[in-house]
C-alpha cells in the first residue's frame, strides 16, 4: 500500500482509503467492525466518516450512527487507536437533520467536535472537515446551473475568519489535529489557505471532492491549486457511485445496491452515463483488468491524489478493492482511458 503525504502535515495515507457511509443502514455494525479490522490488516490507515453518516437514506434517526459505530470499534481497541488518520466532517448550511440546518460557525464548531468525539469514542480527531461550504457548491451535479453572483464576498471571508480563529481553539486543545475541506472550489480553498496564512490559523490540508473516470471536474484549476499548494485530494466515489463496476449495465438493479435504495444514484443515472461506463468496461476487458482495479488504479496516476475513498457494504467489495494496490496501468490502458475521457466527456 503506497502512502502519500497529507498537506503539509507531516502525516501520510494509504492511497486508499476507508469510506463508512454505509455503516448504520446498508453495513451492520458487525460488518463495519469487520471492515475496519480488514482495512487496517491490508496496509490502510484511513477511515472517513462525517456527523450525518449513514446514507441511503440519510436520516435524522440515524444520524450519528456511523461515528458510533467507528465509536464501539474504538471502544473496543483503545491501543489501536494510533494505528490510523481518522477524519469526519461538519455538516454545511441546509442539512436539516443536524443543528437545524445552520451554518457553519464559529459557534457551531466546538459543540459539533465535541459531539463528534463523544460518538467516535476518541480523544481527538485527525482531520476535520466542512463538509459542504455554506455558500454552497457546484458539486452533487449543480455545476450545471452554478451561479456565484449571489454570494456575498465579505459575509463569506469573514466566517471563514472565524471558523479559522475557532478551530485553532480546537486544536490548541487537543481535540483535532488538521483541518480539510470537502465539496470545495479554487476560489475557496485559495482563500482558506490565504486566511490561515494571515491569521495563523490552521492550514488546509486536503480537499475531499468527487472524482472518478466518469467526474473529472478537478483536473483544470483544483489540480493546480492541489500540487502548487500542497492540497491533496481525497476523492469520493471513486467507482461513480457502483457504476464503474458495471453491475448496473443493461438495466440491472441488484437488490440491496446503492440504486436500489437511490434510483438515480444522485444524478448519476442517464444514458450518456452508461455509454461511458461502456467505454471504461471495454478497456478494461481488452486489457485482462478487473474494472474496479483498473478505476482505483487510475486515481493513483493522478499527480494531485493524496487518498481515494471507497466504501463497500460487504466484505467481498472491500476484498475486491484492495486488489487494486496490486495493479499498475499500462501506457496503452491509460491512452485508451484518455481517449474514451474525450469521447464521453462529463457523462453526468
Amino acid at each position: 500500500m503506497k502512502m502519500n503525504p497529507l498537506g503539509r502535515t507531516g502525516l501520510t495515507v494509504s492511497e486508499l482509503c476507508l469510506g463508512t457511509m454505509t455503516f448504520g443502514t446498508q453495513t451492520s455494525e458487525a460488518e463495519g467492525h469487520a471492515q475496519i479490522d480488514r482495512a487496517l490488516a491490508d496496509g490502510i490507515n484511513f477511515i472517513d466518516t462525517a456527523e450525518m453518516y449513514p446514507v441511503n437514506p440519510v436520516s435524522k434517526e440515524t444520524v450519528g450512527r456511523t461515528e458510533e459505530i467507528i465509536g464501539t470499534w474504538n471502544a473496543a481497541n483503545p491501543a489501536r487507536r494510533g494505528d490510523f488518520i481518522l477524519a469526519t466532517k461538519h455538516s454545511g448550511e441546509g442539512m436539516q437533520h443536524v443543528r437545524d440546518g445552520a451554518p457553519i460557525s464559529a459557534a457551531t464548531i466546538p459543540q459539533t467536535i465535541e459531539a463528534s468525539l463523544r460518538r467516535l469514542r476518541t480523544e481527538y480527531i485527525d482531520l476535520y472537515q466542512f463538509h459542504w461550504p455554506n455558500r454552497g457548491s457546484y458539486m452533487f451535479r449543480r455545476n450545471w446551473s452554478y451561479d456565484p453572483s449571489g454570494q456575498n464576498r465579505e459575509e463569506t471571508l469573514a466566517n471563514m475568519e472565524a471558523c479559522l480563529d475557532a478551530l485553532q481553539t480546537q486544536v490548541d486543545k487537543g481535540n483535532i489535529r488538521h483541518f480539510g475541506l470537502s465539496n470545495e472550489s479554487a476560489w475557496g480553498t485559495a482563500q482558506w489557505l490565504r486566511l490561515a496564512e494571515r491569521t495563523g490559523g490552521p492550514r488546509v490540508a486536503s480537499i475531499q471532492n468527487e472524482y472518478s473516470l466518469m467526474c473529472r471536474l478537478y483536473d483544470t484549476d483544483l489540480a493546480e491549486l492541489s500540487v502548487n499548494e500542497d492540497v491533496g485530494l481525497l476523492a469520493f466515489s471513486p467507482l461513480a457511485a457502483g457504476l464503474l463496476t458495471g453491475k448496473y449495465q443493461a438495466g440491472a438493479v441488484p437488490e440491496g445496491s446503492r440504486m436500489s435504495l437511490v434510483p438515480e444514484l444522485g444524478g448519476r443515472k442517464g444514458p450518456r452515463a452508461f455509454a461511458a461506463v461502456a467505454a471504461y468496461l471495454e478497456i478494461a476487458e481488452r486489457h485482462g483488468l478487473d474494472p474496479v482495479h483498473m478505476a482505483l488504479a487510475w486515481c493513483r496516476t493522478r499527480p494531485f491524489m493524496a487518498s481515494a475513498i471507497f466504501g463497500a457494504t460487504r466484505m467481498e467489495q472491500l476484498d475486491r478493492a484492495l486488489g487494486s494496490v496490486e495493479v499498475v496501468l499500462s501506457d496503452a490502458v491509460l491512452a485508451e482511458i484518455d481517449a474514451a475521457h474525450r469521447a464521453h466527456p462529463m457523462p453526468y
